[in-house]
Parts: C-alpha cells; structure tokens; sequence
C-alpha cells in the first residue's frame, strides 16, 4: 500500500478509520488506528452525554469532552488524528471551532454539506478540511463555492458510497441502483478533482462497503488515493464501545441488517433488534429534548431520541438502542487488535495485487 499526502500530511497508511458515533470511536481507536499510520478519527457526535459529569449544559460538555478526547488521542499517538462533525449538528459551529483550537490534523464533515467550513480556519491554522460527500455533483458545488467565497479548496474529498453503515446520503430506493454505486461515483469524483490539480492536489477517499484489502486495491486502481473504513474497527479491542457492543457485531448475519429512517431526516443502514422493533410499535416517542443536539429533530414529531439511542447502544444496553453498521456486518468474526486488521489488510492488499500480476 502507497502512501498518499493530505496537504502537508504524509498518510502512510492510505486507511481513514470512519467516525462512529455516540462514542464508538473515541481516543482510544483513533490513537490505535494513528499508531499504524492511518488517520484516527474521533467522533464529535453526543460527547455531552459521554462526559454528563463535566460541568455546564450539554452544548458545553460537549466542547470539554471533544477537548479531553483530542488530548488523550495525543497522548497516545504521534499519527495522524482527525475529527467527524456533522453538518447536521446544532453545535457543529462549536466542534469546528474547538477541533481547529486543538489544532486536530483534520475535520471530515458530513451528514449535510459543510459550505462553511473555511470560514473558522485562522490565520495559524494547521488543519485540513475534508467534507463527506455521496455525489460529483456536491463534490463539485463545494470545491466551487469554497474557492468563490473562501479562495480555498479541500484538501481531500470523501466519497461514501450507498453501502456505508450509518446516515446514508442517499434515497432509500438508490442504495440498489447501480448508477449511485461506489465503483460509479469514484471515477466521477475523481475527474471532478482533476479539473483543479493545476491549483491544488485534491485526493479522492473511498468509504461505504470496504472491509477488504482487495477492495482497498480495486478502489485505488479506480483512481482513488486511500479508502475510509469504520465497520471493519468495531470488532477491535481498542474500540471505545462496549463488549456487549461488539459482540453484536460479532453475531450480525446479512439478514440482521436493516435500512431505516433516522429522526435526522436521512435513512441509516443499522443492525435490526428490539429497539427498532419497539420503535416500529410507536414506543419510544420523546417525552421532551433537553439537548436539541440536531438541527432538523422536532423531538414533537420524532418516533425516538436518536443522540441516546446510539448512547445507550454503545454502551451496551441494546434494549434501549441500535448499532448502525456497514453492509458487511457479516464478516466480523472475531474481536481483535487494531494492529491483526491493519496486518491482515496488507495481507489481503498483497496478494490481491501478486494475483492480479499473475492475470
């Protein structure tokens, strides 16, 4: 596997670990992931509820915790660690700007498209922004908006595909439709970003779907310089979710996996258990919201709360919570360390490229 430059930053590892949210990728992954020379990411999605203790509302614990967690992710890595923030988050102004204050190597924005973002870098700023992105279309739109109104590009373009665990930047009848594949929208992106590389080398990301070292080569050779991952590193030891959590995971078959309509407006590929039964029965309605943690989310009109729903899942209580998962749930056999997948993704990158060879 080559290594692949965002900005100024060498990836050796052309790896993203996907931001899993509510506190399923924290520090403790996203260090894990660095330290094999990929790209960590924590999550920003419901850090005031993982740090209830620390003082403030919920908006400000959620500046503390996404404080704490950068902190303890350099503590302990060297590598490279970036941040998830959603667009759609109604503190995604306070993320951004406390991410960037904290000098994180990197923000990827999704879950709504970030035309913003540059608008919070500072004259000092070290950190690359990288939006999320489910269309060359939106892909096109930011590079130009960022460029008339900010005289700023991105410094890499993830493209997630329909086969993504969690929000899905697509309609429920596309996730099947050839035309809004992965393998589609790669080359598409990829002639998008070429129409700037006189000005600046913008790299393309695959997501959505990968859990192989084949994929990873086959994605490459699409014209993609590295691939994001997240499914793949729930099953590790490091990851910040529970056991209970994982070992879902672990026991998911591909008839476990179920497409359903999150309360922020999106659908959301998830693993079907007895919450989602019990929010199809209309009994998991909020009583009240006291975090307003989603711009669209009416909590009047939302079937559940989904900041604590993905809360309590992570942290093991399955009855009161769901665990979004990508399509390939199915391939999780075990719990390992974050060192065995990356040693076995090299693996399988190797002899996929020794067989092509041979062909």
């Amino acid at each position: 596997m080559k290594s692949f430059f965002i900005g100024n930053l060498e990836v050796k590892l052309p790896v993203i670990q996907g931001g899993m949210g509510v506190g399923v990728s924290l520090s403790g992954l996203a260090s894990a992931v660095a330290n094999e020379g990929g790209i960590g990411v924590i999550s920003c999605a419901g850090l005031g509820l993982i740090y209830h203790k620390s003082p403030g509302d919920y908006l400000s614990k959620c500046i503390s915790g996404l404080k704490e967690e950068i902190q303890k992710a350099r503590e302990k890595s060297k590598g490279i660690i970036g941040v998830n923030i959603m667009v759609a988050l109604t503190n995604y102004a306070d993320m951004v700007k406390t991410s960037i204050a904290e000098k994180v190597d990197v923000i990827f924005a999704g879950a709504g498209l970030p035309f913003d973002l540059p608008s919070f870098l500072t004259d000092d700023s070290k950190t690359k922004l990288v939006p999320i992105v489910s269309s060359s279309r939106a892909a096109k739109i930011i590079c130009d908006k960022w460029k008339n109104n900010y005289g700023y590009l991105p410094d890499a373009i993830v493209v997630e595909g329909p086969k993504a665990g969690g929000h899905l930047g697509f309609k429920v009848n596309q996730l099947d439709d050839e035309q809004y594949s992965l393998e589609h929208l790669i080359p598409e992106v990829v002639s998008i970003t070429d129409m700037y590389k006189d000005e600046k080398n913008i790299p393309v990301i695959a997501a959505g779907g990968i859990s192989s070292g084949k994929d990873i080569l086959r994605f490459i050779e699409m014209g993609a310089s590295g691939v994001q991952m997240g499914t793949i590193f729930v099953t590790t030891n490091e990851c910040d979710a529970s056991e209970t959590f994982k070992n879902v995971f672990v026991k998911a078959t591909q008839e476990d996996i179920k497409i359903i309509q999150s309360p922020v407006g999106m659908p959301g590929r998830a693993i079907n258990g007895e919450f989602i039964q019990s929010v199809e029965n209309g009994n998991e309605t909020p009583k009240s919201c006291p975090f307003h943690c989603i711009k669209t989310c009416d909590y009047t009109k939302s079937p559940y709360c989904i900041v604590q729903c993905l809360y309590q899942a992570a942290r093991g209580n399955m009855k009161k919570g769901y665990a979004f998962t990508g399509i390939n749930v199915h391939l999780s056999q075990k719990i390992s360390s974050v060192k065995e997948v990356i040693s076995n993704l090299k693996a399988e990158f190797l002899n996929a490229a020794l067989e092509k060879a041979r062909v």
